[in-house]
C-alpha cells in the first residue's frame, strides 16, 4: 500500500462530494460537498482542496450501468476528469467504478436516521466516502494502484 492521503470525488450534476483519507490510506471521511452547477467554480475549488490536502492522487467515481458500460454520465465523468487532471498535474487523477455508491450510501444514510431531502448534500459527500473506501480497499488487496490514471495531454 502506497503511504499518502487521497481525495474522493463523487461527480453529480448538482452536486460534487468530497472524501479524504488518511496518510496511511485506512480511513476514507467526508470533506464537503461543492456545487456542482458551475462546472469551472467546481472545478476550483477542487483544485484548492488538491492544493490544501496535499493528496498522493484523486480518485473520481466513473458511473458505469450494471452492465459495466458507459452511458453520457460516464462520458461527461471522464471529460470532468480530464480537465481536473490538468488542472491538479502533477497529482495523478484515477477513474474508479462507482456502481451503486450513491445508493449504497444513501441506504446507509437512511439507515442511521438521516431523511433523503435533509441529507442530499451528505449523501454526495458518504458516495465520496464509500468510492474512495473501495479504492483504497482494492489497493490494499491487489498490491496496484485501483482503476485507470486519467492521462494528462498537453
Amino acid at each position: 500500500m502506497r503511504r499518502g492521503r487521497r481525495l474522493g470525488v463523487d461527480v453529480g450534476d448538482a452536486r460534487i462530494g468530497v472524501a479524504s483519507s488518511d496518510p496511511d490510506g485506512l480511513l476514507a471521511t467526508p470533506v464537503e460537498t461543492v456545487p456542482g452547477r458551475d462546472v469551472p467554480a467546481a472545478r476550483r475549488r477542487l483544485v484548492a482542496l488538491v492544493a490544501e490536502y496535499e493528496p498522493l492522487e484523486v480518485v473520481v467515481g466513473l458511473p458505469r450501468s450494471l452492465s459495466g458500460g458507459e452511458g453520457p454520465a460516464a462520458a461527461k465523468v471522464r471529460g470532468f476528469a480530464e480537465e481536473l487532471a490538468k488542472a491538479v498535474a502533477p497529482v495523478a487523477v484515477r477513474l474508479v467504478d462507482e456502481r451503486m455508491t450513491t445508493v449504497s450510501a444513501a441506504q446507509s444514510m437512511r439507515a442511521s436516521g438521516v431523511s433523503t431531502k435533509k441529507g442530499r448534500s451528505r449523501i454526495d459527500q458518504a458516495a465520496a466516502v464509500v468510492i474512495l473506501q473501495t479504492a483504497l480497499e482494492t489497493e490494499r488487496t491487489s498490491g496496484g494502484a485501483p482503476g485507470e490514471c486519467v492521462e494528462v495531454v498537453v
